[in-house]
């Protein structure tokens, strides 16, 4: 389904001396990772988007980037800025997010692009019938520029997150669950893990569900590794009960060889019986199979799953933080 958003409702662009600004596009996309690449080793960023995401945002057809994204190009029409804003339809707040390069910093270019990313926002909401509009972006600790700017523009930190590492070199065996089955993932299961994935974190702070598009997104990224990820199988009934996937960064700045669980769920029905530290062991087993000698995830630090303690309680150790940002327009 395609939504429109009439480019009437487009606010106008930046003005910023030596940067012409408008919508970004397919021709960007090189361009465009390039200077994803010089802000994030600039910022020292522990990750940063990769190609195959820059890509599905050219062309998501729930926030076409004709209305919801800018690109500030030089006189020699290299791309030195942009900001973009996404939203679910009906969701709850929108997100911001973008970046300046290094040599372009300190001109007042982020706070151009936030004033404009802000007035997006407001019209977003507007089209949806909705009011409130809240725009929210997402800071690691040791970026204090980024800090300062959305401090300066009125947005307040409303949740903290954890990123937590486990040394692999005592990897206890994973036990057995009754009743309860751990596989490896499958394409051919993967529409049944996102609405499983959907209904795992329907009470989980700031969650939205996720579409079809959305997942197929997640499904195609560049460090997936669904050989070292797993699901955890009802053997009575066939269900998910729930899932863990995973992703390795051959190219991660932190200098850790290591699994990363990017998501991990278990259905309500099913919770209380072990699944969740199942599938972490059985996730460890595979990543030092695999040559790889941490294993990382990133915890809400309140949720109220217990989900901190538990992996507290498995070895895990905070080695960074991260904050949501807020701002009710």
């Amino acid at each position: 389904m395609t939504y429109a958003h009439p480019a009437a409702a487009r606010p106008p662009y930046p003005v910023v001396p030596g940067l012409s600004f408008r919508s970004l596009a397919e021709p960007d996309v090189d361009a465009w990772l390039e200077l994803v690449k010089r802000i994030a080793a600039h910022e020292k960023a522990p990750w940063h988007a990769q190609y195959s995401e820059l890509v599905a945002a050219i062309f998501d057809e729930v926030n076409p980037v004709t209305e919801n994204s800018i690109v500030g190009v030089d006189d020699a029409g290299v791309p030195r800025a942009y900001g973009r804003v996404s939203k679910n339809v009906a969701g709850e707040k929108a997100h911001v997010s973008g970046g300046v390069d290094p040599s372009w910093q300190r001109r007042g270019v982020g706070a151009a692009i936030l004033a404009w990313q802000e007035a997006r926002t407001a019209v977003r909401f507007l089209q949806d019938g909705q009011g409130h509009p809240t725009a929210r972006d997402y800071v690691e600790e040791d970026n204090p520029a980024l800090a300062a700017l959305l401090s300066a523009a009125g947005y307040s930190i409303v949740r903290y997150f954890s990123e937590m590492v486990r040394p692999l070199d005592q990897t206890p065996q994973p036990g057995e669950l009754e009743g309860i089955s751990i596989v490896t993932w499958t394409p051919e299961l993967s529409e049944a893990a996102r609405v499983a994935h959907n209904e795992a974190f329907a009470d989980h702070w700031g969650s939205e569900p996720r579409s079809v598009e959305q997942w197929q997104i997640q499904m195609k990224h560049e460090h997936l590794r669904l050989d070292l990820s797993t699901l955890a199988v009802d053997d009575a009934t066939g269900e998910i009960a729930g899932y863990q996937l995973a992703s390795v960064d051959p190219d991660s700045s932190n200098g850790r060889k290591e699994g990363y669980t990017e998501l991990l769920g278990v259905r309500r029905p099913w919770r209380g019986r072990g699944i969740a530290p199942a599938l972490l062991l059985d996730a460890m087993a595979r990543f030092s199979a695999n040559g790889l000698e941490f294993a990382a995830l990133d915890v809400d630090t309140e949720n109220p799953s217990g989900a901190h303690g538990l992996y507290a309680r498995m070895g895990y150790a905070p080695v960074r933080s991260s904050m949501a940002w807020d701002k009710a327009l």
